[in-house]
This record gives C-alpha cells, structure tokens and sequence, in this order.
C-alpha cells in the first residue's frame, strides 16, 4: 500500500515537471548572464583594463589572483568569471535538450548546439584578445559574437514561450527584422569606435574620421527602422498586447539610446559609466527587436496554422 502510494506521489511529480519551462528559464538566466558579460566588457574595455590579467586563461597564473587585485584586475576577472559561467550552462542547455528533445520541437536542440558553437567561439576570441594585445579587429569581432550569443538566446527563450496567435502582425516582422539587423550594424560600428578609440581622435565634425562618421550616419536609418516600427505597432488594430509592449519598449529604448549617444560623443568617452550604459541600451534595444521579430513569426504562421485547420475541417 505504501509502495504504491510512493509510486504514484512520484509519477504525479515527473508529469507536473515541465521540461519546456524549466529549459526556457535555463535560456532567459543565459541571456541575462550575456547582457551583464557584454555589460562588464564595455567597463572593462573603457577602463583600460584589457590587459589586466596578462596572460589567458587564468589571471597571473591563479584562478584568484587575490595579492594583484585591484578594481582593473577585478573587472577582467570577474568578466572571464562570468564568460566561465556562461561556457558551463551552454553544456548544460545542450545536454538538457538532448536528453528532453522527444518532449521538444525538432529546433531546440539544434539551437542549442549553435549557442555552445558561439559561446566557443567567443571564449577564442576573448583569449586572442590579450594574446594579440587588444587587437581591435578580435575586439569588435568579440563584442559581434557575444551579440550573437544574446540574440541566439533571446530567440530560443522566446520560441519557447506559449503563445496563441492573433493574426494581425502581418508584415511586421520583416521591419522589425530589418530595425535588429541595423541596430547590430550599430552596435559593431559603436565596439569599432571604442576599439580604436576613434572617438579621442576626432574632436569636430570637420575632422571625424571615417569611423566615427560611419557610427554617426548609421543611426538614421536604424533610428528610422524602430521608429516606423513603434508607429505602425501603435496603429495595427488587435495587435497583441506583448508586441504592442515590445514595439513601445523598443521605442523607449531608441531615445535613451540616442541620448546617451549623444552625451558619450561629446564628452569624448570620458565617462566611464556613461559608455558602459551606452552599449547596454544598444544591446537591450537589439534584444527587444529580436524578440519582437520572432513573436511576430510565431503570430504569422501559427494564425496561417489555424487557418489550414479550419478549413480542413
């Protein structure tokens, strides 16, 4: 009577587990984790402490360098810390959705080897980055692929939400996939600016290297692109309240960002926490495109889904 008792207080526990669940909320902590790394990177990066930990991948030949520590030394550290953490939840979101791939779409698992694939790849470049002493080329290809790993995330964390189509996003997603693939442009732009410190270099709008021009002329069309997008969210009728949310956020987002833009090249980089904000917002800003893009997918083709089906019927 116990035994079977027992059994079955163990069978209701493993069918109220969620699989799905518990794997997207591995996905959005990864993510999160992503941010705050890209976030430690640019803090590091501006305050010239690339090179703190001299050699790779420990930091004075220690996994605590406790007697060299100071504030550069500590932001290098914790930064390969936080990479270090990142690297082992990246096999763990592969070994998970191998063992539950019978209880998930065909896509995550293979999702999943590609977050592992770029998490790698981007421990690669980190290391390169002070072997080759800072070359800014490792760098902003860095910064692209740490990019790349928080959108990858973003996608996979928001393929997995439930979500019941409406039918009305339309053609949205193709704006707002365009908006994520500017804002990235920017944003690689934004880490070459900082990488070569070109914005110390060039102190008028007669004498701003190409660079820097680059950064600045980008900004209207990736401007222009969120904009269209919040404008054309606001005004689609029975837009789902999610998207409508994302649309505004992104809104948001895109004047702090010109802001803090605007503040970081006057004052030359110079401030320290301003820079590192700076690329923050411009990373969210890129998230909350990406996410809206793939909800707005979902919304596309599960509406079509639902169509067939009724008609089939």
């Amino acid at each position: 009577m116990v035994h079977s008792s027992l059994s079955a207080l163990q069978t209701n526990s493993a069918s109220s587990f969620d699989q799905v669940r518990f794997l997207r909320r591995w996905v959005w902590k990864m993510a999160v984790a992503t941010l705050i790394l890209m976030a430690i990177g640019s803090a590091t990066r501006v305050m010239n402490a690339g090179l703190a930990c001299p050699d790779w991948p420990l930091c004075y030949g220690q996994l605590v360098p406790s007697q060299q520590m100071n504030l550069q030394v500590f932001l290098e550290w914790f930064h390969r810390l936080d990479a270090s953490l990142i690297g082992l939840m990246a096999i763990g979101l592969v070994a998970l959705a191998i063992r539950w791939r019978h209880a998930l779409e065909s896509w995550v698992p293979w999702t999943a080897g590609l977050v592992l694939f770029l998490v790698v790849f981007q421990g690669v470049l980190g290391g390169l980055t002070v072997t080759q002493m800072l070359r800014f080329d490792i760098v902003t290809a860095h910064l692209g692929t740490a990019l790349l790993v928080f959108c990858t995330l973003l996608i996979m964390g928001t393929g997995l939400l439930p979500y019941q189509a409406k039918g009305t996003a339309g053609k949205l997603s193709w704006l707002s996939g365009l908006a994520a693939a500017l804002v990235y442009c920017q944003s690689l732009l934004g880490g070459l600016v900082g990488s070569r410190w070109a914005a110390h270099q060039c102190f008028g709008l007669a004498e701003l290297c190409s660079v820097v021009n680059a950064h600045l002329l980008g900004i209207v069309p990736a401007s222009l692109a969120v904009i269209l997008l919040a404008v054309f969210a606001w005004r689609t009728p029975a837009l789902d309240g999610g998207l409508r949310s994302q649309a505004s956020l992104a809104f948001g987002l895109l004047i702090l960002q010109l802001v803090l833009g605007l503040a970081t090249f006057r004052l030359h980089l110079q401030v320290e926490p301003l820079t590192v904000c700076h690329q923050a917002v411009g990373a969210a800003l890129l998230g909350t495109l990406i996410c809206f893009t793939v909800l707005s997918l979902r919304d596309c083709s599960l509406s079509e889904e639902n169509l067939k089906s009724s008609a089939n019927a």
